[in-house]
């Protein structure tokens, strides 16, 4: 078996697989253009969500989607919450004289344990 040689294929030139049977996704081409006035164009699936903004292959700047009639797409504001920290979550489930009371037990508690009466003391 490894006397013979392949004859009249390329290994690795070529593939065997064909384009036979295949149905290719339906594609919607968006046009975007940058804020100095130069446009490309980005290909999408027809059932995504096309983003208002995408960046320039070549330029790499920022560019607005366009309607079909090349006008600009209006962005809609959409009010997002701030977000919120650990402290805003705490104060909402205890008071403020509670996380005194609460943090000077813990210290009492760190203080008796170590055998000391005050930290850095």
């Amino acid at each position: 078996m490894a006397d013979r040689s392949l004859r009249g294929m390329r290994l690795g030139a070529q593939s065997l697989q064909s384009e036979e049977g295949v149905e290719f996704s339906p594609r919607k081409k968006s046009v975007y253009r940058t804020d100095d006035g130069s446009t490309f164009e980005v290909v999408f699936s027809a059932d995504a969500e096309v983003p208002e903004i995408w960046q320039s292959p070549k330029s790499g700047k920022e560019g607005h989607l366009l309607t079909d009639d090349g006008k600009l797409v209006e962005t809609e504001d959409v009010e997002t919450k701030t977000p919120r920290t650990h402290w805003d979550m705490l104060l909402e489930r205890r008071t403020r004289d509670e996380l005194e009371e609460l943090l000077e037990e813990r210290l009492s508690f760190l203080r008796a344990r170590k055998g000391k009466q005050k930290i850095g003391a």
